[in-house]
């Protein structure tokens, strides 16, 4: 008698959970249409989207096995949710990638390189990380490198001048010197080129590195390239320590409550400068690409509204979930670099030589006249 009480309530539990993991998953769905500004919740759901399609998938294999004809509960929100789907996963085949350029390409390196801190806390491994980095960017013979988190002081001590370190490389570079620090450290986000620059802006962020970009004259063609690093959630140490006590449950109300509020602050924050990044794409004469760490992921609405029309490389030529952040979650794919439609993609790769918490992305693109 009981058993045929606890059954059909098993069953209409667990159908109710599917039921509201499907309505949070479509909430999420919206993400692209939603300015978090006004409802601040969607971003969250937006970073979890990775893995409420996959409890989608368990419930699809668990309904297969129990009950059939209601895997179609999880199976209709995942067709539906198509478009998400095809930005969390990129299912090209493996390829190498050949260091060897192709014809009338432009091969472009983006990478937040974490203020050249490096990810050991040997003071020896620290000091070497500038010269490490520009070796790692060498061996790819790239013809423009955005870097994120970049600083530099000319002044002072000569191991310091990092924009020196790349000069001998590349000859001509543009530094949105947004911060200054101590011991004349100034900071921010920079473009080097092989190329000659012949303009330059910086359109100011009050409180993220700016949005800069420089106009590249190759052969007979000018391309603008555009490098942000959108608002981050500024967690420091204790944010960290606060993480860990809400894995274990430990004080997990109380740690969890300064977090959600840097998290809130950010989102609308990245909002407003997504809307004016896409503002200045859209001004650009020429043919143009953007590429830098926007901070959000690919379910957001700051990569919806950035990217609308334009080729991720990801995307493109890549495979996986594009992981570009080591730290906090597995699925966090939060660099990108984007190209408009006048632009072929021809190869990407992502590096990680655990010289920064950021994995760098590289990609050669290349103007489609230049092909026909």
């Amino acid at each position: 008698m009981a058993l045929a009480f606890i059954r059909p309530f098993i069953k209409r539990v667990v159908i109710g959970i599917n039921l509201l993991i499907i309505f949070i998953y479509l909430l999420g769905c919206l993400s692209p249409w939603i300015d978090p500004t006004y409802f601040t919740p969607i971003s969250f759901i937006a970073i979890l989207m990775p893995y409420l399609a996959l409890i989608h998938i368990f419930f699809i294999i668990f309904w297969i096995i129990v009950k059939p004809k209601y895997l179609l509960l999880s199976l209709i929100a995942l067709l539906l949710s198509y478009q998400q789907l095809q930005v969390m996963f990129a299912g090209n085949i493996k390829e190498g990638f050949s260091k060897t350029k192709p014809p009338n390409s432009l091969r472009i390196i983006s990478w937040n390189v974490q203020s050249f801190n490096g990810l050991s806390k040997s003071k020896a491994a620290k000091q070497q990380v500038p010269s490490d980095l520009l070796l790692t960017i060498q061996k790819l013979n790239p013809d423009v490198v955005c870097l994120q988190e970049f600083n530099n002081a000319e002044n002072g001590n000569p191991s310091a001048n990092h924009i020196a370190l790349f000069n001998d490389s590349f000859p001509y570079h543009f530094f949105s010197k947004d911060y200054r620090r101590k011991n004349n450290y100034q900071s921010g986000c920079i473009i080097f080129s092989k190329y000659p620059i012949i303009r330059t802006e910086r359109i100011p962020f009050k409180t993220a590195e700016s949005l800069i970009y420089a106009d590249i004259v190759k052969a007979n063609d000018t391309i603008r390239v555009f490098t942000t690093h959108l608002q981050s959630y500024k967690f420091n140490q204790d944010d960290y320590e606060g993480m860990e006590k809400i894995k274990q449950n430990e004080e997990a109300l109380a740690a969890s409550k300064g977090i959600i509020q840097k998290m809130l602050l950010a989102f609308r924050r990245r909002t407003a400068q997504a809307i004016l990044v896409k503002t200045h794409l859209n001004k650009s004469p020429y043919p143009y690409l953007i590429c830098g760490d926007f901070n959000d992921v690919p379910n957001s609405f700051t990569y919806f509204h950035i990217r609308q029309n334009l080729q991720d490389a990801f995307l493109a030529k890549g495979f996986g979930i594009g992981r570009s952040f080591i730290s906090l979650a597995p699925t966090l794919r939060i660099d990108y670099i984007l190209t408009n439609p006048q632009f072929q993609i021809l190869q990407f790769d992502m590096v990680d030589e655990d010289l920064s918490d950021h994995i760098m992305l590289v990609s050669d693109v290349a103007l489609k006249q230049l092909n026909n």
